[in-house]
């Protein structure tokens, strides 16, 4: 596992959410990460149904590894959940 990948599970239990769980739900999901203009590296997640929703939001311009990293080091990755939330 690479090193951005491990920080970004330690993100993730941090949040309470098991990537595990994100797992099983990978076929389901659509993610982008990035940058909205200047603002903090973003993760938008959220189930396939809600493309139109995504289609909605501000674009992100693509984030580096390293850009993920730093972010994730300095505390400031933002998480987003796009569209209605599962039951």
């Amino acid at each position: 596992m690479s090193d951005v990948a491990t920080r970004v599970r330690g993100v993730l239990d941090g949040l309470g959410l098991e990537a595990e769980a994100l797992d099983d739900l990978a076929g389901a999901l659509l993610w982008r990460i990035g940058r909205a203009d200047e603002g903090p590296v973003t993760v938008r997640v959220g189930f396939a149904t809600s493309a139109s929703a995504f289609a909605e939001l501000p674009r992100l311009r693509n984030a580096t590894e390293e850009e993920l990293a730093a972010a994730i080091d300095a505390d400031e990755l933002r998480v987003e959940w796009v569209g209605p939330r599962g039951r």
